[in-house]
């Protein structure tokens, strides 16, 4: 098979378009509790990793679902005016599911730069482990 992007690709130039915090600027927007932070982890992650508490759970797969109030699926915790910090394992789900959501119509959506292991190694309060 023969791709004209590959994965990595995909990951760098969603990065280009889109806003990533910092580790220090997630954990500022996390205790100042100025935003809504979504892991889009899949379940197995949480269970074997732990969790950020207070964050809501939506994995990828379901995420423009979940966003979209045209959706039987829609969440309404996607009405409220805060801003939206999407994070994955590593920031590569997150960095493609930040541009999903901007290219919706979401401008107020950011991804946590090395998501959850970067949240881990800078000592980020967790659950569950």
């Amino acid at each position: 098979m023969v791709l004209i992007k590959n994965s990595q690709q995909l990951v760098i130039e969603a990065n280009n378009q889109i806003r990533t915090l910092t580790i220090d600027e997630a954990i500022q927007a996390y205790i100042s509790s100025s935003a809504i932070f979504v892991d889009i982890r899949e379940q197995f992650e949480l269970e074997q990793r732990g969790r950020i508490p207070g964050t809501i759970h939506i994995p990828r797969g379901v995420l423009e679902f979940k966003v979209d109030p045209d959706s039987p699926y829609f969440d309404s915790v996607f009405d409220k005016p805060e801003p939206i910090i999407l994070f994955c394992q590593s920031g590569w789900r997150s960095a493609l599911a930040t541009l999903a959501l901007q290219n919706m119509g979401i401008h107020s959506v950011a991804h946590i730069d090395g998501g959850y292991a970067a949240w881990l190694g800078a000592g980020g309060k967790v659950d569950g482990r």
